[in-house]
């Protein structure tokens, strides 16, 4: 997947080892982004993201993953706003 130009996160990314999975609707699959680095932009129905990777997981109200994050540990999830949102991997 594509890092955003202008993205504070692209800098300071790591390749991640695992997956970052993000449910949004009953009606649909599931997402996951194996081994996730860069800014990525969640789906526009996302609900919940599980961190099932080996690193940090900030989670960003805007798609460009710009505006101050939530940070998800290792094994933890977070309700996420739909329609906005994006992630990076990395601390």
């Amino acid at each position: 997947m594509p890092v955003f130009a202008g993205s504070t996160a692209s800098a300071e990314s790591t390749t991640a080892t695992g997956r970052v999975v993000v449910f949004s609707t009953e009606l649909q699959k599931i997402d996951t982004w194996e081994a996730p680095e860069g800014c990525q932009k969640l789906p526009a129905a996302a609900h919940v993201l599980i961190n099932e990777t080996d690193e940090v997981v900030n989670t960003y109200g805007d798609p460009l993953c710009m505006t101050p994050s939530v940070s998800v540990q290792p094994e933890y999830g977070t309700h996420v706003a739909p329609d906005t949102g994006s992630f990076s991997v990395g601390a």
